[in-house]
């Protein structure tokens, strides 16, 4: 008898504690992880640009908080989402450029990428679209994919307007082949804009946010990460013609630039360190500055009509007050300023990008300016979800969701081994491994137009003295593809190879 009571007794308690667990579970807030690749400023709420129509972002901004100093690990997509991804800085990693695949960094071979973490503790974890930096590999395309417990490739496109298409590398303006055509050298992804002839519900990123749709209609048995991956407004800007509309060219504003804006960075032989970029030569040279400016706000109101379907469908969902949601850029990107288009660089206008967080707690909108980096979101979101803590470069914001009013540290952007860029609310430093410098004021130089290296040596020398301290300690060798820890040698990049190494930290 007692041993049968005392059996009966631990099936109780076992009993509760799966029941504890289960709650424990369903306690945890789901995530909804939104991004959108290559989006700057170019936001209603930011005000990037006056004539941005983002309604849906913009609503959500007014039950979320604004972080409106954002900044990315790397100015280029693959550094950036690999930090974030990863949860450990380029300088950490040596994952420096686009063509650095994260799995061959030894460090993150080892340690839980973000999905990957949550999928472990209990979470069901859920992508489309562009999460990951793609890469070919051995064994096919590596998207990212191996990170989630279900994946599914993004599909969709449409046909461009061939009367109304621009391409730099091709030498087309408005579908007419110039004779002899200027700055046609390619570069990267292609220069390219037009509308598209078909609908939209053809198109890729919406097919994206439709799939989205159904997913939050489905019952989850655990709470679920749900990574959502809007590629436009990547290159090639291309958009139905109804986001095209929404922009008259003729009215289309052109961001400010100064043609000696580039005359007091020099580098230690006292020449200009920098060119004009070949796409502002292309565009100026050709009088097309309105025209890819219109392309650019068309493919911005495209993505937040895609963002909205995803928003809209949490809203009528089961899992609307409980679900933190986050929407970020990877980065932003130059239209003219700096002379330069484009990102990849270190200075703000490619450093800074949108982010917005929502926790269900939330009943208004709010702003915080103190400096953030995407570096951050891994362990915020661990800490927002009750997640075991983990060792990582970044801090969590939970303080500043909190209260967005408390004293913030500077925070640092890579470029390359080497360049980096300290940015605080009042400064922006950066130090290049050529061996020259950068120093803007921006409370009072927004545009960044004057370098006070050359022009107010004294002041520089106190505000670099403090930013030099933020600098990283440690700086890793680039990643070769062919560098891989011999440990763990035999890993390749198929989902079963990394899904057996559920034993990541």
């Amino acid at each position: 008898m007692n041993l049968l009571f005392k059996y009966l007794s631990i099936l109780a308690l076992a009993s509760t504690l799966a029941t504890s667990f289960l709650c424990a579970q369903e306690d945890r807030p789901n995530v909804l992880f939104i991004s959108v690749d290559d989006l700057n400023d170019w936001v209603g709420v930011y005000g990037g640009h006056p004539q941005a129509k983002t309604p849906h972002i913009d609503r959500f901004a007014q039950q979320a908080m604004v972080f409106r100093n954002a900044s990315c690990p790397g100015p280029v997509c693959g550094p950036s989402r690999s930090a974030l991804l990863s949860g450990f800085m380029p300088s950490t990693t040596g994952l420096y450029g686009n063509s650095n695949n994260m799995l061959d960094s030894a460090i993150v071979q080892k340690s839980a990428t973000l999905p990957e973490y949550f999928s472990k503790h209990g979470y069901v974890t859920i992508s489309k679209g562009k999460i990951f930096h793609k890469h070919s590999t051995e064994n096919g395309q590596d998207h990212g994919h191996w990170a989630f417990d279900i994946w599914e490739v993004a599909k969709g496109g449409g046909k461009i307007d061939p009367e109304r298409y621009f391409c730099r590398d091709e030498g087309i303006i408005s579908g007419r082949k110039i004779e002899n055509p200027k700055f046609t050298k390619s570069g990267g992804s292609r220069l390219a804009f037009g509308p598209l002839l078909g609908e939209k519900e053809q198109t890729k990123d919406y097919r994206t946010a439709k799939w989205f749709e159904a997913k939050l209609k489905e019952d989850y048995e655990k709470p679920f990460f749900m990574a959502v991956g809007i590629s436009k407004p990547h290159l090639p800007f291309y958009a139905p013609k109804e986001y095209f509309d929404l922009h008259p060219l003729e009215s289309v504003i052109v961001p400010e630039y100064r043609m000696d804006d580039l005359d007091d960075i020099l580098n230690t032989h006292g020449e200009p360190a920098f060119k004009p970029h070949l796409d502002f030569q292309w565009c100026r040279e050709y009088g097309v500055m309105q025209d890819v400016v219109q392309a650019y706000l068309a493919t911005v109101s495209y993505a937040d009509e895609c963002v909205g379907v995803v928003l809209d469908a949490l809203a009528n969902s089961r899992y609307a007050d409980n679900t933190i949601v986050v929407i970020w850029g990877d980065h932003g990107w130059h239209f003219g300023e700096k002379l330069k288009f484009r990102k990849a660089s270190l200075w703000r206008e490619a450093t800074q990008l949108p982010l917005i967080i929502q926790t269900p707690n939330m009943q208004t909108g709010q702003d915080c300016r103190r400096n953030v980096n995407l570096i951050d979101l891994y362990p915020t979101l661990i800490d927002l979800c009750g997640l075991p803590e983990k060792e990582l470069d970044g801090t969590t914001i939970r303080p500043l969701l909190e209260n967005p009013n408390l004293a913030w540290p500077p925070t640092v952007t890579t470029q390359g081994k080497g360049n980096h860029s300290i940015i605080s609310e009042r400064w922006h430093y950066t130090s290049y491994a050529r061996g020259f410098e950068e120093l803007y004021d921006l409370e009072n130089d927004p545009m960044q137009w004057t370098n006070l290296i050359h022009s107010d040596l004294d002041r520089a020398e106190v505000a670099i003295a403090e930013l030099k301290t933020y600098l990283p300690a440690f700086e890793a060798e680039e990643i070769l593809k062919s560098q891989k820890d011999d440990s763990i040698k035999e890993m390749d990049h198929t989902i079963k190879t990394r899904r057996d190494l559920r034993s990541l930290k």
